[in-house]
């Protein structure tokens, strides 16, 4: 299978469970459960939960009985796209096409339809039995970490401090977007070594891989806020040089920022050359994101 036919089967499981799980009998919380049902089914490309399947599968995993955990991950995805298009944050008033949760529900539901999403990930870990207890602690303590103020929440708080202020450097850059977006990436590929049972140097070349294709993925994010299509994109281009973020490309420069995609995505190409023929689709996911145009 290559990888496109792979990605659209993947995300065609991943969406079909996706369509069942956020469901009430309660008329009066009809309208909070839409909300949370507009942005979670409304597109987008499913990388993080596919990639969760794809490294259980590099692991020799059966990925089936691991849906849930990988529906998990896009609750947490969608709950923080919700915030982040808030006025309050990215002020933002369209996402994957369509206008955002808050111009269609208004404010209040849309916070309420984040912070929704956000807690039902945990109910849905949390009631996966057939998964070994102590993997699954792990787990949900690894998530929680990612997602949280010491990362996610922490790389947002990070964002909007530093609005104006490019003078964070490389450094502090790559903390800010390690944290909003890499470090999901990461939380994704460490929950699959844990339930996968990585050895030693396996979780040693999945930490490395997860760092550089998470640099990668948001490198290029910041290419194609630049140079990218609206229609193609599905959201506003130049919403960084708006709001006035620091970026790869604000701080250095555009045909500096891609050479720094190029070199982050060999690094993190060669990190799983050891995981073998089994590893293809995380090869392919790096290279992809050189290319990608939404």
């Amino acid at each position: 299978m290559n990888f496109a036919d792979y990605m659209k089967e993947q995300k065609g499981r991943i969406d079909s469970r996706l369509k069942t799980l956020l469901q009430t009998d309660v008329p009066q919380f009809s309208q909070l459960y839409k909300a949370m049902n507009y942005s979670l089914l409304a597109g987008g490309k499913r990388i993080r939960p596919i990639l969760l399947l794809a490294t259980l599968e590099a692991l020799g995993k059966d990925s089936e009985p691991y849906i849930d955990l990988a529906c998990a991950l896009e609750c947490v995805h969608s709950y923080s796209l919700i915030h982040d298009d808030l006025p309050a944050m990215d002020d933002d008033d369209l996402r994957r096409g369509k206008p955002t949760n808050h111009v269609v529900f208004g404010e209040g539901t849309a916070i309420l339809a984040g912070d929704g999403l956000l807690t039902y990930a945990f109910e849905l870990m949390a009631a996966q039995t057939h998964i070994d207890a102590a993997k699954l602690a792990r787990c949900i303590a690894i998530f929680a970490h990612a997602a949280g103020p010491a990362g996610m929440v922490g790389g947002q708080a990070f964002d909007l401090a530093s609005e104006g202020n490019t003078s964070i450097g490389r450094e502090g850059l790559e903390l800010l977007h390690y944290s909003k977006t890499g470090i999901i990436f990461k939380a994704a590929i460490e929950l699959a070594a844990v339930l996968g049972d990585a050895g030693e140097a396996q979780k040693k070349a999945l930490d490395t891989y997860a760092f550089y294709m998470g640099l990668t993925f948001q490198i290029t994010d910041d290419i194609l806020d630049v140079v990218g299509d609206e229609a193609s994109l599905g959201k506003p281009v130049g919403s960084d040089a708006k709001n006035d973020k620091a970026t790869y490309v604000t701080i250095f420069s555009l045909d500096e920022a891609r050479r720094m995609a190029e070199e982050a995505a060999e690094k993190a190409t060669a990190a799983v050359e050891p995981l073998g023929p089994k590893a293809w689709f995380l090869r392919d996911l790096v290279s992809y994101m050189l290319v990608r145009t939404k």
